[in-house]
């Protein structure tokens, strides 16, 4: 149903100071972030300096806020739309965002030090043993993605990595989700988030369609403890501790799954065996919809700014990610890619899981 106009002002308006904020305050928080960072290093010997180089396009600060603000026009249409709610802010208002943002700038020294001394293996690997390519301090983050710590600090991390724009990304995956559920009843489907992180994704889901049957599957035993926190008591959902290789998931009992931010994080011969599973779990006629980092071609523009962030950050698996054929993985499980478009910095891509020959 198309909004009146005094209703679609109110929306706007309301839209406008909530995202405005967020993207101003992540912003900050960015450019003294680097600010510091430049600090340091001037303290670092040169000879143990990492010079980050590319010769690709790099686009500046000014561009990528453009970007950002057509990421929120589209957030803006597609709650304009009813594809799904107006997005809050759950995690404590203003004292809350202060809070995160003394945990984010009290672990950025150690970042900085991990960066220079190559260090990403400061992990307690008997607390919960995991995978070996798990097992790793990942943007060379504190823990990991093994302690309550990390948890806390991650969703501030990726936000002003992205501009106070992470979860508006994250957000355009559930367009598909939503025209998929616009002919069907909720309450016969179910939904799985693989790798749901601290939980505020699968949050999201639970807010825009509430009668949804819904999982997260998470490795890290801390995070799959936030992710609970972080969705709160409510009836058909739940986090499940479990790796994306093995979903503890009956065959073909999934309607809708999503991966967010996981497959630059895997090995490739891991990402082939995440999307055999995926086809395992997802009924025939099910969607999964994908959304990671933009690959080398995507936006010919941001390619130089792609062949940085490893060089700056500890991803391991981040250079073989941006030229991997995904589609063809994904075809070779049983999937038909239906549609595929850019979002800022990520990419989505939206997958129809094909019948059993």
């Amino acid at each position: 149903m198309a909004l009146r106009p005094l209703e679609r002002l109110s929306t706007r308006a309301r839209f406008a100071l909530a995202q405005g904020a967020r993207v101003g305050w992540y912003g900050t928080q960015s450019v003294m972030s680097s600010r510091l960072v430049s600090r340091w290093e001037k303290e670092v010997p040169e000879e143990d300096r990492k010079r980050a180089q590319t010769d690709r396009p790099v686009p500046n600060r000014g561009a990528l806020l453009e970007d950002v603000r057509d990421l929120m026009r589209r957030d803006l249409a597609n709650v304009e739309a009813g594809l799904y709610p107006m997005p809050r802010d759950e995690q404590g208002g203003l004292s809350g965002a202060i809070e995160r943002a003394r945990l984010y700038f009290d672990d950025l020294p150690q970042v900085v030090r991990r960066r220079h001394t190559k260090s990403h293996r400061e992990l307690d690997e008997a607390v919960a043993p995991r995978p070996d390519y798990y097992q790793q301090n990942f943007h060379f983050q504190t823990d990991g993605w093994m302690s309550e710590h990390s948890a806390r600090l991650y969703d501030t991390q990726v936000e002003t990595l992205f501009l106070g724009a992470a979860a508006a990304m994250r957000r355009q995956a559930l367009v598909p989700i939503a025209r998929e559920l616009a002919t069907r009843d909720q309450r016969g489907c179910s939904f799985v988030d693989v790798a749901c992180g601290t939980g505020s994704f699968l949050r999201t889901v639970n807010r825009a369609f509430p009668r949804l049957t819904t999982v997260g599957v998470e490795l890290s035993e801390a995070y799959a403890v936030h992710a609970r926190h972080t969705i709160g008591r409510r009836p058909r959902t739940g986090t499940i501790v479990a790796d994306a290789e093995g979903l503890p998931l009956a065959d073909a009992s999934v309607d809708f799954a999503t991966a967010i931010y996981l497959f630059h994080e895997l090995p490739p011969e891991v990402r082939t065996r995440v999307a055999r599973e995926l086809a395992r779990a997802i009924a025939p006629g099910g969607l999964f919809v994908f959304v990671d980092s933009l690959q080398f071609g995507d936006r010919p523009t941001h390619d130089g700014l792609l062949e940085l962030f490893p060089q700056l950050f500890h991803e391991p698996y981040y250079r073989n990610y941006l030229v991997a054929d995904l589609e063809a993985v994904f075809r070779d499980a049983g999937f038909a890619v239906e549609a595929s478009e850019t979002a800022f910095l990520s990419k989505v891509t939206t997958f129809r899981r094909l019948p059993a020959l």
